[in-house]
């Protein structure tokens, strides 16, 4: 449940249905180890895109029903049929990771957009194939939720971002605010950053809202699970409106009793968090 690195995942969470678990963690060790062959190690990039290669042929097997050799692959490729799960949903998966590789910049929101319909989106919608539970207003809500949480992830991780040589900030919002490269690489947080990064993280909080009617739609654990995940996106972005945008010096991430606060509102103990921060021009979503 917090953002980053696909820890927003609920592998092996209490609050998932005990049938659902192991399903969960396959999936998740399909994500991870992929992303990993992206952001992991010194290996040139040649080498990361070949390994997602054969991570493509392996889906391909699957799909032509060929056994496979290693029990991991064995494994998904169960939980693929016994969920009738859309290999395509993990293909995206593969391909965000080799634009990862390949592209560190994005020129407008709208190429970022495409960019978490890749990279993010597919997590949302596999887990809805697995709760039996993948209608298009749920899958529309899903998106919403998946694409904030990479949102938010791209806010608190500017700077682990920056020493990977990528930035998720749309160039045509950066050179509009004013803000260069340079300016993030030393970490300098002045009035023109802190405008710029409200305006990602406004965008964020927003596509989470828009989205938080689907809990409400899936009964019992599931609908636990994704109530949890949704407040966890709003802590993290309570922690991140609270650095004033210097993300550079101190990472936001959740304390314990940001954790209790989580299940609470999961449980609906507590109610959602009002009010908003001021909403976006259209022009700017």
């Amino acid at each position: 449940m917090p953002v980053a690195h696909y820890e927003n995942f609920p592998v092996a969470s209490l609050l998932l249905p005990r049938r659902l678990r192991r399903p969960v963690e396959v999936i998740y060790w399909f994500a991870r180890s992929a992303d990993d062959f992206a952001d992991e190690g010194d290996h040139p990039a040649a080498w990361r895109l070949a390994a997602l290669d054969d991570y493509r042929r392996q889906l391909d097997a699957i799909e032509a029903g060929l056994p496979a050799a290693d029990p991991a692959w064995r494994r998904l490729a169960a939980v693929i049929a016994a969920h009738q799960l859309p290999v395509q949903l993990l293909r995206d998966l593969l391909d965000a990771f080799a634009q990862d590789v390949v592209q560190p910049r994005y020129a407008s929101f709208a190429e970022l957009e495409q960019y978490c319909r890749r990279s993010a989106n597919p997590v949302g919608r596999l887990l809805l194939q697995l709760f039996g539970h993948a209608t298009e207003p749920n899958l529309r809500d899903s998106d919403a939720i998946c694409t904030s949480l990479q949102l938010l992830n791209f806010c608190q991780d500017v700077a682990l971002d920056w020493r990977m040589g990528r930035i998720y900030f749309p160039r045509d919002e950066l050179l509009a605010a004013g803000v260069t490269e340079a300016q993030i690489a030393q970490g300098i947080a002045d009035d023109r950053w802190r405008r710029l990064f409200e305006q990602q993280l406004d965008r964020a909080l927003l596509l989470l809202r828009a989205g938080s009617g689907l809990p409400a739609r899936l009964p019992g654990r599931m609908g636990l699970e994704l109530r949890a995940i949704v407040a966890g996106g709003e802590r993290i972005g309570a922690r991140l409106a609270g650095t004033r945008g210097d993300v550079f010096r101190r990472r936001p991430v959740l304390s314990r009793f940001d954790w209790l606060l989580i299940l609470l509102r999961a449980f609906q103990v507590l109610p959602a968090p009002r009010g908003a921060r001021p909403a976006l021009p259209a022009t700017a979503r």
